[in-house]
């Protein structure tokens, strides 16, 4: 008998705990179910992310109720997905379903709220084998951009930010560091009471940060740093003396044709990560300042990777989005990026011919057996497996469009392979040989160009070169390499190229003419020519002056401008001939 009370009394307490969702009132389901699908987008097929919609019923909004962890209720929230897509189930009666006139409302800060739009169709798909009648809606539409307060706080704190780098008032990660933190507080404070004032979320902002480019510096820093220890990067610094017989002149041509190869096969900034110790042990031996040698590297890693598919992020990007293929690539760019290449090399001899002739090389014979007896390679184990997992990491690099697979994967796993195989302190190599200073200012920098992107800074640019083309072709080409050049120096060219691909399309499409694909081409000229504009316009810019700068060579905002700019202006002189003349 105590079993059977012990029984009662559980079973009574089950009851009382059971959520009241379950209880006979609340079973009562109505019978039809009504599921409306759509995507929302911006009027150039932009997809709009975590946009609120609210459903109508006869004029009247349509409240519907979801459990919580609790058992009680709570109105339910409807938002499309980061693709614009929204999918809302309705639980009515069917007779409700078919009579009523159901309507959507759309609304996201920097979008002006839609009105109501009707749905027009509903679609009776019969009952099923529950006795459930169901029935189905499809609406697309199309939100307005507006400028308002969240637009001009972001462009705000972008001037800013690039104010205080170009004025070096403070180090450029730093300025990154605190335009993020300013977008993220105000976003989370005034925007809780003033949805115009959120810019960009903190869940947002961590979308928008580009995790591939990142893991990719890090793995890659990871695998330079363990075969550094080895001795080969001043070993090939030795040969590359040897092989040029100390001609500094010849030796920095060499060295920009050897990195606009690699980075039209690897990437400019897997590259750079190679070259720049190698140039500096090289600029050491022969008594000039790294720079003379690490700039012009920049300049023919950002040149070379505009020539293939898997150069240059924008490239990849622009080939999925149109389906270009490899060969498409490497025949439309490669003549231009060859001419541009030669007329870089001769400014390079121009530029830096004071400091090539003051190299200390008066006794070469002499320096290249003092050399071969300094850099000697030290480790050839790290050297032989650093090597092989190294070689391994490019083939995946190759090989990652056949796999589906990003290319920060590989250089991750490289990263770990190569600290397992030659038994390295991975803290001490995170300490010593991963530039944390430049990842973080990428990261901060990827938030606040996220923040341009939310807000519709960079679709403003795209609109405004929608509305001044009216159809013309040769105004498109020229609007479209220049403002993909200049916007790619002040911002990451990788959100600009992501806005401007369907504006591209687009224009391809209405343009007499543009069938070609010409826009595509002025499109990637543009984006991966203009990051040698500044010193924050690539990644491989970023990456390079930071490596050097840990050595105890800094470079300046306006010493790399002062180089950059002149060359940066011809090229795309050069982009614009190809274009009209060969392409167009």
């Amino acid at each position: 008998m105590k079993i059977f009370a012990v029984i009662q009394v559980c079973l009574t307490l089950a009851l009382l705990l059971v959520p009241s969702s379950w209880s006979a009132d609340d079973s009562k389901i109505p019978n039809g179910l009504l599921v409306i699908q759509g995507k929302v987008e911006d009027p150039t097929g932009n997809p709009v992310g975590e946009s609120e919609v609210e459903l109508f019923l006869n004029g009247s909004r349509f409240v519907q109720h979801e459990e919580t962890a609790l058992g009680g209720k709570t109105e339910k929230e409807h938002k499309t997905g980061i693709n614009g897509l929204f999918s809302i189930r309705v639980h009515s009666p069917p007779e409700t379903i078919r009579t009523g006139e159901w309507a959507l409302k759309f609304n996201k800060p920097s979008y002006r709220t839609s009105p109501l739009v009707p749905i027009q169709k509903i679609l009776d798909e019969g009952t099923d084998s529950h006795g459930i009648t169901r029935f189905s809606a499809h609406l697309d539409t199309t939100l307005q951009r507006y400028q308002g307060t969240a637009f001009w706080i972001a462009l705000l704190v972008l001037v800013g930010v690039y104010v205080l780098i170009a004025l070096e008032l403070v180090h450029r990660t730093l300025a990154a560091l605190l335009g993020a933190a300013l977008i993220l507080a105000v976003s989370h404070t005034f925007g809780h009471f003033f949805p115009d004032f959120r810019v960009l979320t903190f869940e947002q902002s961590l979308r928008v940060v580009d995790w591939n480019v990142i893991f990719l510096l890090m793995g890659m820093m990871i695998i330079v740093g363990v075969l550094k220890e080895s001795g080969v990067f001043q070993w090939i610094a030795y040969k590359s003396f040897q092989i040029t017989k100390g001609r500094t002149f010849l030796l920095a041509a060499a060295l920009c044709v050897v990195t606009a190869v690699l980075s039209a096969f690897l990437d400019n900034v897997t590259t750079m990560l190679l070259l720049t110790p190698v140039s500096i042990e090289i600029a050491l031996v022969l008594g000039i300042s790294p720079f003379a040698l690490l700039i012009p590297e920049i300049m023919a890693s950002n040149f070379g990777g505009t020539a293939t598919l898997i150069g240059d992020p924008p490239n990849i990007m622009i080939g999925s989005y149109a389906g270009l293929t490899f060969n498409d690539f490497l025949i439309r760019l490669t003549p231009v990026v060859i001419v541009v290449m030669v007329t870089q090399i001769l400014y390079t001899k121009w530029y830096y011919g004071k400091d090539y002739r003051e190299a200390r090389v008066d006794d070469v014979p002499n320096m290249i057996n003092f050399l071969r007896e300094k850099y000697r390679i030290t480790d050839f184990r790290v050297l032989w497996t650093g090597g092989t997992i190294l070689m391994g990491v490019i083939l995946l690099f190759v090989l990652h469009g056949f796999f589906h697979m990003e290319v920060s994967v590989a250089a991750l796993l490289g990263g770990a392979l190569v600290l397992i195989a030659n038994k390295t302190d991975p803290i001490e190599v995170f300490e010593r040989d991963i530039e944390w200073p430049s990842l973080v200012f990428f990261i901060m920098l990827f938030v606040i160009v996220g923040a341009a992107e939310e807000t519709g800074i960079l679709q403003f640019v795209a609109d405004w070169i929608i509305q001044v083309c009216k159809g013309n072709l040769v105004l498109a080409i020229v609007l479209i390499l220049w403002t993909a050049a200049i916007l790619s120096a002040i911002i990451d060219n990788i959100p600009f190229t992501a806005t401007m691909l369907p504006v591209v399309a687009l224009l391809s499409r209405t343009i007499p003419g543009a069938e070609s694909g010409v826009l595509w081409w002025a499109l990637a000229l543009g984006a991966c020519f203009g990051g040698n504009g500044t010193i924050i316009g690539a990644s491989a810019n970023v990456i390079t002056t930071g490596i050097a700068e840990k050595s105890g060579h800094r470079i300046t905002f306006y010493a790399f401008l002062k180089h950059g700019t002149p060359i940066t202006i011809v090229s795309l002189v050069v982009s614009t001939i190809y274009l009209l003349v060969v392409l167009r």
